[in-house]
């Protein structure tokens, strides 16, 4: 009874409602309280997914949690160790459509097993690789990116066909919470083992362990399948959040247009093209950020003589957890007070959500720098500015899913969040390690090899992220100037 229960109770025709606000839309009481049972159930089962998307972003961290031993070990260059994170994220983009295609018409239970158990034993295999085989590493990395894409794509769509819209949204907040949660984690424990046990390995040998649990919860807890919601339109986000976009009955539907007829509609909706682009700059300063800063402190800490050069079998890695708690922490504060910010504002604003956005971004930027230009004389300092780097960064998360619900109608939401995350990760994080590394490269080929210009070639390369976090400043700053326009075309 309970997978029907979103055929029982609809919310009414509410006045217009958009952005972080559509929320809070009013709801009616559950029709009966022999619900409580099966409801208690699809919380369990939501508990299970969210378990297991923590150990999905983990394993997204541990290669930059132990970046120094990895890259001494398989004796990598900048570029070849940027490149680690590229493959994983370019594996994960492109596979993560055919596993929503998939995941459409076929079993979903299975399809999630089925990825969990691929990424857990493949990320365990990685362990065992010896130093002279390093492009297998690459491609475990590469499978690794497969397998999680599985997971991310569709056990976001079973919370929310168990739950109301009220209780939907809740939920899937709490679902992606674990994004920075798991992501932090993953640098803490990749550290942490690496630190206990003298060998960087280990740190691939924990998750695949919680790995195995979650697939056992997932066959004993979740149901072989669950009722599918067709009432509502669901619009699901890359990193941060969901916005349910409810279809309103008093809108006529309009005909249906062919996927090229919506990309050329969507090429012209100017609020949807430069928001684009703002997320895909906070994309590439997250996904380098992500890779090269706890090796970028440990080379500043060089420098200054706090820790001795990594040439012992394990590196120090408490730069690595110390950045896992500020991930974790300025995350979780950044995605609800970024949407809270722009609920208020809003109010007496209707550009609020984009102007959050650019100044933010700008102010992101402005951190990142000072903290760059500190590094070598100041260590306290630049954690603490990198901190607000990354909570003025995690701001955006969530205001921005919800520019693109608002200003793009809803039979078109889904192939434009589709085209969003492949441009964000294409132009995004899965360029920039790689470019920071092979930037970092460069630098040191034209100069004498020492500590010093180790330090110096990755704090230069760098500073390509305080400026494309300005760009994407601007970025949202011209969408302010057309969203009013796009908003209301939407609404039509």
């Amino acid at each position: 009874a309970h997978e029907k229960r979103g055929l029982q109770s609809q919310p009414p025709p509410e006045e217009q409602n958009y952005g972080a606000t559509a929320a809070h839309v009013r709801q009616r009481p559950f029709v009966s309280a022999s619900r409580n049972g099966p409801a208690q159930r699809d919380y369990l089962i939501a508990a299970v997914l969210c378990y297991a998307n923590l150990i999905n972003f983990m394993d997204w961290f541990i290669v930059p949690g132990t970046l120094i031993d990895i890259q001494k070990y398989f004796e990598l260059s900048d570029g070849g160790t940027g490149l680690l994170q590229t493959v994983f994220i370019l594996c994960y983009m492109l596979a993560a459509p055919i596993f929503g295609y998939l995941g459409d018409r076929y079993n979903r239970k299975i399809i999630l097993g089925a990825g969990i158990f691929f990424w857990s034993v493949v990320t365990l295999g990685s362990s065992f690789i010896s130093e002279s085989h390093y492009w297998i590493f690459f491609l475990s990395r590469g499978l690794v990116g497969i397998g999680t894409a599985s997971y991310s794509t569709i056990a976001p769509t079973i919370i929310a066909d168990l739950f109301e819209e009220g209780r939907r949204t809740t939920m899937l907040s709490i679902f992606y919470i674990f994004i920075p949660v798991g992501s932090g984690l993953g640098y803490v424990l990749a550290a942490g083992m690496a630190d206990v046990t003298g060998d960087w390995h280990w740190a691939f040998r924990i998750t695949p362990c919680m790995g195995g649990l979650a697939l056992v919860l997932l066959i004993l807890l979740v149901p072989h399948r669950t009722q599918r919601r067709t009432a509502a339109h669901r619009a699901l986000s890359i990193y941060g959040t969901i916005r349910v976009a409810a279809e309103r009955p008093d809108v006529h539907r309009t005909a249906k247009t062919t996927w090229c007829q919506d990309v050329i509609s969507l090429a012209k909706n100017r609020s949807f093209v430069w928001s684009s682009l703002g997320l895909t700059a906070m994309a590439f300063v997250t996904g380098a950020l992500g890779m090269w800063v706890p090796l970028f402190l440990h080379r500043a800490q060089v420098v200054q003589g706090i820790v001795p050069p990594c040439l012992q079998e394990s590196c120090n890695s408490s730069n690595s957890i110390i950045f896992g708690g500020i991930t974790i922490g300025t995350g979780i504060l950044g995605v609800v007070a970024g949407a809270e910010a722009a609920r208020r504002l809003r109010k007496i604003n209707n550009k609020a959500d984009p102007l959050v956005c650019a100044t933010s971004m700008c102010i992101s930027a402005l951190c990142l720098y000072i903290a760059l230009m500190m590094a070598q004389t100041n260590i306290l300092s630049t954690f603490i500015f990198i901190a607000f780097g990354e909570l003025f960064l995690s701001v955006n998360w969530a205001v921005v899913t919800d520019i693109l619900l608002y200003v793009v109608t809803p039979r078109q939401q889904s192939t434009a969040i589709a085209l969003q995350i492949l441009v964000s990760h294409l132009l995004g994080d899965a360029s920039s390690p790689y470019l920071i590394g092979i930037i970092s490269n460069a630098i040191q080929a034209k100069n004498a090899h020492s500590f010093q210009w180790n330090f110096w070639s990755m704090q230069y390369s760098f500073i390509v992220c305080a400026f494309v976090g300005v760009f994407g400043g601007g970025f949202f700053l011209l969408t302010s100037f057309y969203i009013e326009e796009d908003r209301k075309e939407a609404e039509q």
